[in-house]
């Protein structure tokens, strides 16, 4: 992001990040959260083609197991719609994990290989092909690469006095980050509540105008750089689209 809008990173790994975004209005940050969650797509097993399972499990159960595989996406080399085919062949007795499929194509691939499918005892096998189809988190929650996207006013803490001699120091909780002074603080640093870190103070908490803090957290599909950026670029294609409807 440029221009007016900010962003700095809070805490940030592959799968999980937060960061302060400056520079936004609620409408627009609620339009981020909804593109995480909705528009950017993912492969997910649509069709599955039973060949053998001699397991305690229904094929729809194996079906419903693997649709639920996060599975690695590629948006540079797929569109919306495109297939890719998966495989299993595992026999007992041993555990048929996601890292056993095996991909026709290398760029979609399970994100975790220790996804547990099915326990196969002594003489059951489960042979399954599988196609797995590019689609939007709006169509179905397990083409959802954000699996808990969130966001907050970032609030301020002010040092506004000193408690009374005898006041009691009640708890004062707070989730998520503040600033202090210019600085951003994850309150879980101070057991999220503020009479840990300020003690016998007197405090204003105030919201950050126009500031948000996102907590992202991916299945493995992407990022949370891709997954944000992502969405940025949804939203910015659809109003591209509204522009040019307009002016026809």
């Amino acid at each position: 992001m440029a221009g007016e809008y900010e962003v700095e990173f809070v805490e940030r790994t592959d799968r999980e990040a937060r960061f302060l975004v400056r520079g936004i209005t609620p409408a627009f940050a609620n339009g981020i959260r909804r593109a995480m969650v909705a528009d950017v797509p993912t492969f997910s097993v649509d069709t599955v083609r039973v060949i053998e399972n001699s397991s305690v499990m229904f094929d729809e159960q194996i079906g419903l197991r693997l649709g639920l595989v996060p599975l690695t996406t590629d948006l540079g080399d797929f569109e919306v719609g495109d297939e890719v085919t998966l495989s299993i062949d595992v026999e007992g007795p041993e555990t048929a994990y996601s890292g056993d499929l095996v991909t026709s194509d290398d760029y979609v691939q399970p994100a975790d290989e220790n996804v547990p499918i099915i326990d196969l005892k002594d003489g059951q096998r489960l042979e399954v092909e599988a196609d797995a189809v590019l689609d939007r988190g709006r169509e179905h929650a397990k083409h959802q690469g954000g699996v808990a996207v969130g966001y907050r006013h970032l609030q301020q803490v002010e040092v506004v006095g000193d408690k009374g001699e005898f006041e009691d120091e009640e708890p004062h909780i707070l989730r998520g980050v503040i600033e202090d002074d210019g600085e951003l603080i994850l309150t879980d640093e101070f057991g999220n509540d503020l009479t840990n870190r300020y003690p016998g103070k007197e405090l204003e908490v105030t919201d950050v105008e126009n500031a948000f803090v996102f907590h992202v957290e991916t299945d493995g599909s992407f990022t949370v750089d891709e997954l944000t950026l992502r969405a940025v670029e949804s939203i910015r294609d659809r109003a591209d689209e509204l522009r040019e409807a307009v002016q026809l």
